[in-house]
């Protein structure tokens, strides 16, 4: 199957925003519900709020991408993720993935890789073994 093109994967990333913003807002108030309200969030209140927000974006995506590999904005974009040689992508593969995509696609590097790739692939899903395919509309 072919890769989608760039600026196809990008649309899905910048959909991919709101929604993680709107999932990190209902975060927050299960967070500060659970902390009997947090009228200061210095030292390891902010700390542990920050985990929680990696624990929760961790989890949204593997939920996705280990029953279909698709998130929404995949699925209105026509993209899924797989792996070459398995029936879908392992949970230590799709926390693998997560885990570098947070690290490298902030920086850029996964992103220009992609441009060089011969298959136009991240530099994460190569790491990993995982690729982003169009799916048929």
């Amino acid at each position: 199957m072919r890769a989608p093109g760039l600026l196809r994967r990008l649309a899905a990333m910048t959909y991919e925003a709101p929604l993680l913003a709107g999932v990190l807002v209902v975060a927050s108030a299960v967070f500060m519900t659970a902390a009997g309200g947090a009228p200061s969030l210095e030292g390891w209140r902010r700390h542990a709020l920050q985990a929680f927000f990696v624990a929760v974006l961790a989890a949204y995506f593997l939920w996705c991408w280990l029953r279909g590999g698709q998130t929404l904005p995949m699925k209105a974009w026509h993209i899924r993720l797989v792996m070459p040689g398995r029936a879908s992508v392992p949970p230590g593969g799709a926390l693998l993935r997560f885990v570098l995509a947070a690290l490298l696609v902030p920086t850029g590097i996964s992103l220009l890789w992609a441009l060089c790739d011969r298959e136009k692939q991240f530099l994460h899903d190569r790491i990993v073994g995982t690729r982003l395919v169009s799916v048929p509309r």
